[in-house]
């Protein structure tokens, strides 16, 4: 999506797909309606990992429309939550029922079980009516009330599906994967020129979705990996030369690693899927460990999931969502540290942690529940409206509208020249690891 830079005279606007022109009087007493409003952003690389130069971009704001597209009294809703579990999708599920009852008046929202499985009848899963007192006290729970499950499945049985079931509305809860699913969906069901909104709600904890900023359950995970990183320096700091290390999600982006590092300050060493490090050598991780702990005792390293993959063999596989599978960065330090520090006749105590499980199934943080009601409520506003193949985004706290197109096009990474990798760096002291930072840029 690489365009010329654009002034504020004349910034690009963002068109969402929409079902048809709205004839309904909306049912909100509120108000506050938006209509035709837009909101009008700057972005770069920082919330989009595509935009090569700066953008002025005017999106269509989020929330309440004065005249809809569906009938609430008679627009039946659906939701599916889809990929691996994060903090928040039950308090999202729980938005989104809340308001299309209360707000709306919309007779019925079904609750489609373990994913896009829950679609396809050989699966044999059954629906869940999801009312509010159904939803009451789900958001006091980790991971999905409806269960959730990986992999694509037959897009042609899914608009079946949702014919049968006579839905007018289906919002997905995923990630990236599940986006470009429910943009399969919604073409499948535009091939057919019939009136069904699909709406996205973006999740994932590795905070890799473009012109996603932060996604619901990233504070919450933050916070618990700090829990782990505290550990880690404790067990280190108890023991001869400890080595704590510490693995995170991060598939293709180092964001929840370099907030969680700075979240404590007490890592040493953090690596990211952005900064492709050397081990070996005068500039290498193991040297620049040595030294850390001959000088200090102790050291803590951190390191995303996908970090350091240039050093591991590709076993060239693929998991259920056509991710290919990677090699565990954590246990390869471990024996490749064990190994180094007895060659170099250095004595040692080493402690690896892995608290994904731990972080991704826990129940969302005040910050994210906030987050996760606003998107939920927005949501259903766009739905409503006849919004369709688009998914709610906050932008620079604004909540907007951004179709699935530009969400899907490529995954969102850390800027390895941005403030918030320059403090990483800063915090922790290793620039002087060969690969921490682009070689084409000096270092301070």
């Amino acid at each position: 999506m690489s365009r010329p830079l654009t002034t504020p005279e004349a910034p690009q606007r963002i068109e969402v797909p929409r079902l048809g022109e709205p004839h309904v009087d909306s049912p909100l007493a509120c108000g506050a309606f938006l209509d035709e409003t837009l909101t009008y952003l700057c972005l770069d690389k920082h919330q989009a990992s595509d935009l090569e130069s700066p953008q002025f971009l005017a999106f269509e704001s989020a929330g309440p429309r004065r005249k809809l597209y569906f009938d609430p009294g008679k627009t039946k809703c659906a939701i599916v939550t889809c990929g691996g579990l994060c903090p928040g999708l039950n308090d999202v599920i729980r938005a989104i029922v809340l308001e299309a009852h209360y707000a709306y008046g919309a007779p019925s929202v079904l609750g489609i079980r373990y994913g896009l499985e829950g679609f396809i009848p050989a699966y044999r899963h059954s629906v869940m009516e999801l009312t509010p007192q159904v939803v009451e006290h789900i958001h006091q729970f980790g991971g999905t009330v409806l269960g959730s499950s990986r992999g694509p499945q037959d897009f042609s049985a899914i608009v079946d599906a949702l014919e049968r079931m006579n839905v007018s509305i289906l919002f997905v809860i995923g990630g990236d994967g599940s986006m470009k699913a429910a943009q399969a969906i919604n073409a499948e069901i535009t091939r057919r020129n019939i009136r069904i909104a699909v709406v996205g709600i973006p999740k994932t904890i590795d905070n890799d979705i473009n012109f996603v900023p932060q996604s619901f359950g990233f504070d919450t995970a933050v916070g618990k990996a700090t829990e782990a990183i505290s550990s880690a320096h404790v067990e280190a700091t108890g023991s001869f030369n400890g080595v704590g290390i510490v693995k995170l999600m991060g598939r293709e982006s180092g964001f929840i690693a370099a907030q969680a590092a700075l979240a404590l300050r007490d890592v040493n060493f953090v690596l990211v899927p952005e900064a492709p490090f050397e081990l070996d050598g005068p500039q290498g991780l193991l040297a620049a460990l040595k030294r850390r702990l001959q000088e200090r005792g102790h050291a803590v390293i951190l390191a995303a999931e996908g970090a350091g993959q240039h050093l591991l063999q590709s076993s060239g596989e693929h998991d259920a969502s056509g991710n290919l599978l990677l090699g565990d960065i954590g246990e390869f330090l471990r024996k490749r540290i064990t190994a180094y520090l007895k060659d170099e006749g250095i004595r040692f105590s080493i402690k690896y942690i892995d608290p994904s499980y731990l972080i991704r199934s826990v129940p969302a943080n005040a910050n994210d529940r906030v987050y996760c009601g606003f998107l939920g409520q927005y949501a259903v506003h766009a739905a409503m409206a006849g919004r369709t193949g688009m998914v709610v985004s906050k932008i620079m706290d604004r909540y907007v509208h951004v179709p699935l197109d530009l969400v899907t096009r490529k995954r969102r990474t850390m800027n390895v020249r941005s403030g918030l990798w320059r403090s990483v760096l800063e915090s922790t002291g290793q620039w002087g690891i060969a690969g921490m930072y682009p070689s084409d840029t000096p270092n301070p």
